[in-house]
């Protein structure tokens, strides 16, 4: 195991039973699981609401992962609940304590968004159930010391990187005007966008969660007279503001973080998104190894989407370590921490942080054409 487990969890404010339940499972409890092979994971994100277009393929993934796993092993079950949070840290808190209290769980693939995943790592933690999220990116939770908190994907200060050297390099800006919208997320991205572009960023603005009129970042932005915008958050916000921001005469090149790499967003902003760029760290689906894609779309009848891959990857990094008789939470946990495997989206191995090898981590810009999400080029750091 890459981490010893035990040390102080300071006052985190979780009920007794909660740590009660931890102890248990710290002790290798029957209850916890106990049977040679299979067993129970939760998963849990923005499955509903106007963001949920981001998560829904991750979601779909994993499904798709059980059910193959599954058809193959009939006398190793794994079974997979869902839990929709709205990508709300408020809604996902209860979600943790219900998870993370009932012994039958054993392992958890989420958060899909930075907030709810910071909002629910302590209460993971306290249970010793190991975390496995396809898109959580902020930096702050691996920086933190938590011990049960992985990703498939990179950090904000990779796509950040990229980001600025794509902006540079291919837009050719030389003054970007960047925007947040005061999540996780997106202040931290921006923060570490921000700091890759160096001299490049020419003006910020932060807007709010749910807000609808964004006359006043406009204004900014006129009086900055920036030759790129940046954005860094979720579609709900970003849809109605480039939508405005094309109306009121801005035709400045736009690029979004990968909190709007999601088809709600040019559907949301119609011809108003065309041509914006839109960075993630994830690969197009067709790109995915494997049979993945098209497994994929002969059980939807549509290609992956956005985290598709990555959803994939981060249940069967659970399900192979419940096949190989882990089925425990603190023997889960410590397959996790030594996975080093090949997935559909990259080649796996966690650091002691829970971060994937940086190495293996890809960033990819992606263009709205006539509606569509559409790969345009990976952005190389080197």
């Amino acid at each position: 195991m890459r981490r010893k487990y035990v040390r102080a969890l300071g006052a985190i404010g979780l009920s007794a039973a909660l740590l009660g339940v931890a102890g248990c499972q710290a002790e290798k409890d029957d209850t916890a699981g106990g049977s040679d092979c299979g067993g129970k994971i939760a998963m849990f994100g923005a499955y509903t609401g106007p963001n949920s277009g981001l998560a829904i393929p991750a979601l779909k993934s994993a499904q798709l992962a059980v059910k193959q796993h599954n058809e193959a092993n009939p006398d190793c079950e794994v079974t997979l609940q869902e839990f929709d949070t709205k990508g709300d840290p408020t809604e996902a808190t209860p979600v943790a304590n219900r998870v993370a209290g009932d012994a039958s769980f054993l392992g958890v693939i989420g958060g899909g968004f930075s907030g709810e995943s910071k909002a629910t790592m302590a209460v993971y933690e306290a249970a010793e159930m190991v975390m496995v999220s396809p898109s959580a990116t902020a930096i702050e939770l691996t920086a933190g010391g938590n011990e049960v908190f992985h990703r498939v994907v990179g950090n904000d200060a990779v796509q950040g990187a990229a980001a600025a050297v794509y902006l540079r390099d291919v837009v050719q800006a030389k003054k970007v005007f960047v925007i947040n919208d005061g999540t996780t997320y997106g202040a931290g991205i921006t923060d570490q966008l921000t700091e890759a572009l160096g001299e490049l960023a020419g003006g910020t603005d932060q807007v709010q969660e749910k807000q609808v009129n964004f006359a006043a970042t406009i204004s900014k932005i006129k009086a900055a007279a920036p030759d790129a915008i940046a954005y860094g958050g979720y579609t709900n916000e970003a849809a109605p503001l480039v939508k405005q921001l094309r109306e009121a005469g801005i035709t400045t090149p736009f690029l979004g973080l990968d909190g709007i790499y999601d088809p709600s967003f040019p559907k949301g902003a119609g011809a108003s998104a065309e041509g914006a760029i839109i960075t993630c760290l994830c690969l197009p689906s067709e790109k995915a190894g494997g049979t993945f894609a098209a497994d994929f779309e002969a059980e939807y009848g549509a290609p992956p989407g956005p985290f598709g891959a990555e959803g994939f990857d981060a249940a069967n990094v659970l399900i192979e370590g419940l096949a190989e008789g882990n089925t425990t939470r603190a023997d889960l946990l410590a397959w996790v921490d030594s996975y080093d495997k090949e997935g559909v989206s990259k080649s796996l191995k966690f650091d002691e942080n829970g971060d994937v090898d940086e190495s293996r981590v890809v960033t990819w810009a992606y263009e709205i054409k006539g509606g569509e999400l559409t790969a345009q080029q990976e952005i190389k750091l080197s």
